[in-house]
C-alpha cells in the first residue's frame, strides 16, 4: 500500500541544477518524517537532507555540510509530493538518489526505487 515513486534524475554539467521529486501513495507526508539519502559507488550510504519540522505553512530542514546552501527540500500538499532541489551541481554530488518515509521518528521503512544523478562535463 504504501509506495514512493522518484523520477527527475538526470545527467548535469557541473554548476547545473535538478529537481528530483518523490511521490507517494498509501500515506501523507504530514504524517511522516521525509529524509533524502544518496549512494555513490564504492561509497556508503549518505543522508543527505531531513525534515525537522513541518506544520503545513513552514517546512524546516537540515542538511549534509556537504551540500548545505545548495540543496533545498520542498513539498507540495496537495500532490503529496516532496522535492530535492539541487543547485550548483558537483561531480561528488554524482549518485543513486533515494526519498525515504520514517511513521515513527525512529527508522525509515519505505524507500524510493532510487534515480540516478550525473554531474560531469
Amino acid at each position: 500500500q504504501v509506495q514512493l515513486v522518484e523520477s527527475g534524475g538526470g545527467m548535469v554539467q557541473p554548476g547545473g541544477s535538478l529537481r528530483l521529486s518523490c511521490a507517494a501513495s498509501g500515506f501523507t507526508w504530514d504524517d511522516y518524517v521525509i529524509g533524502w539519502f544518496r549512494q555513490a559507488p564504492g561509497k556508503e550510504r549518505e543522508k543527505v537532507s531531513w525534515v525537522i519540522r513541518s506544520d503545513g505553512s513552514t517546512l524546516d530542514a537540515e542538511y549534509a555540510g556537504s551540500v548545505k546552501g545548495r540543496f533545498t527540500i520542498s513539498r507540495d500538499k496537495a500532490k503529496n509530493t516532496v522535492y530535492l532541489q539541487m543547485n550548483s551541481l558537483k561531480p561528488e554530488d554524482t549518485a543513486v538518489y533515494y526519498c525515504a518515509a520514517d511513521p515513527t521518528g525512529n527508522e525509515y521503512d519505505y524507500w524510493g526505487q532510487g534515480t540516478q544523478v550525473t554531474v560531469s562535463s
